[in-house]
């Protein structure tokens, strides 16, 4: 019952942010394409549910690279572009994931989805790291409310990730995502995320 009932939030909540949204999509994209060269949607083959693998969208932040599906972004990365340390510092990248939720490649509280090259390096390095998969990755999850969002340079920053992770799926009730959901956005109006 828990599980339909995340799902029927995910779907209702993606298509109201995708319609109350649009005007900003549309300014953001505006914006993107006229700042840098190259698309203004990036996408990126992630790890989901099960351990299967989908293309994950963004608004493009960075400027064309080829390291776009190995390398991390860092806190001043010359590859993102001026718009896109706006984008990332307030998350609006991620708005295009609205789509992967409603295609149930996502939900909107979840493990994050890693790239698959840190998926691939970090699962042998790490006990139970797949077992995040047993859940739908999510646009924000535990691990970014409490403090592990951004570049993770050691394995032990992807470890305390992975941690908070597996609590959540072991902890997992509507209650929890209702907390997350709420300091996620809290976090956001106020930029601390």
């Amino acid at each position: 019952m828990q599980k339909a009932i995340k799902r029927i939030f995910d779907i209702v909540f993606a298509l109201l942010v995708i319609v109350v949204l649009s005007p900003v999509w549309l300014i953001l994209a505006l914006l993107i394409g006229l700042t840098s060269p190259g698309g203004v949607f990036f996408r990126q083959r992630r790890t989901g549910y099960k351990g299967r693998e989908f293309d994950l969208l963004k608004f493009r932040s960075m400027y064309v690279n080829n390291e776009a599906d190995t390398r991390q972004a860092s806190g001043n990365d010359p590859r993102i572009t001026p718009i896109g340390r706006f984008l990332r510092r307030s998350s609006l990248d991620e708005l295009p994931q609205m789509w992967n939720v409603l295609c149930g490649d996502m939900s909107v509280i979840g493990p994050r989805p890693h790239m698959i090259s840190h998926t691939e390096y970090y699962a042998p390095q790490i006990k139970d790291y797949m077992r995040r998969h047993d859940m739908r990755p999510g646009l924000t999850g535990y691990a970014q409310v409490k403090g592990f969002r951004g570049p993770t340079p050691t394995v032990q920053d992807m470890a305390n990730r992975v941690s908070a992770d597996l609590e959540y799926i072991d902890k997992y009730s509507l209650w929890l995502d209702l907390k997350i959901f709420t300091l996620t956005i809290w976090k956001m109006l106020t930029l601390k995320l």
